[in-house]
């Protein structure tokens, strides 16, 4: 159990790698707060899936790219227990279009989501956490080696990138570790059809470990990330693709 009587934040936790990581972290011993923007179901899903397993979760609802929603969840969070030990930045949202096609409201869409948000939740979550703890945030390989259409979801990426090396620094001196998992292809509900036919063949193709990742495969990386087996682990962006380098076709 290696997160006994921890409590941990996980955004856009309600399915996909938000989820895996969710009951990963209720069966090491966490108490997991389980975020969710719209679907109460999933969140619901996920914390009864948690409690079953004999664990501890609750589901709140926040828009992670609204400054009073986030503000409210770690209020709550605060006011309910405490402190605070963990928090994954997984929510975000993916538009793969050609710039050409893509909107001023799908640009701003995403980063507002996946960069502002994450940017919004560490900033709220300091006001909780004391001395010590673990920010973790969901990037992608793209972030890296973006595909055709995937520019703008690929920068905001970047972004997160760049935003979790800068973060340890600074974060460093209260002992609070700030990391990045890069997950690979991965099949959740995100991307049901985006690997189909023979994009998706030559997608498996290009991955040494010969298939798409699942949430569970990203989950142990993220319980790692946030236990003491990662206590002189934090600036870093680690990989969890299957091997895959470049854009694996």
């Amino acid at each position: 159990m290696k997160l006994t009587n921890k409590i941990a934040v996980v955004t856009g936790a309600s399915s996909g790698i938000g989820a895996g990581i969710a009951r990963a972290f209720g069966a090491q011993g966490a108490t997991v707060i389980v975020n969710y923007a719209s679907s109460k179901a999933g969140a619901d899903a996920v914390v009864a899936s948690i409690e079953a397993a004999g664990g501890k979760a609750v589901a709140l609802q926040a828009d992670m790219s609204k400054v009073a929603d986030v503000a409210n969840l770690f209020e709550r969070v605060k006011a309910d227990y405490g402190t605070l030990d963990i928090l994954v930045n997984n929510a975000g949202v993916a538009v793969f279009e050609m710039v050409a096609e893509m909107t001023e409201d799908a640009f701003h869409k995403q980063f507002n989501v996946n960069v502002l948000g994450y940017f919004l939740a560490i900033r709220e979550a300091l006001k909780v956490f004391k001395d010590g703890g673990s920010i973790i945030n969901i990037s992608s390989i793209l972030s890296t080696d973006p595909y055709l259409a995937s520019s703008v979801y690929a920068a905001t990426k970047g972004a997160v990138d760049t935003l979790t090396f800068a973060l340890a620094r600074e974060l460093g001196p209260r002992g609070i570790r700030v990391n990045a998992i890069l997950p690979g292809h991965t099949n959740t509900p995100a991307t049901a059809g985006n690997f189909d036919g023979d994009f998706g063949k030559m997608l498996i193709a290009g991955t040494p470990l010969g298939r798409f990742g699942e949430p569970e495969d990203i989950a142990p990386v993220a319980v790692f990330l946030a236990s003491s087996d990662a206590h002189w682990v934090t600036g870093e962006s680690l990989r969890a693709a299957g091997g895959v380098r470049g854009v694996g076709y």
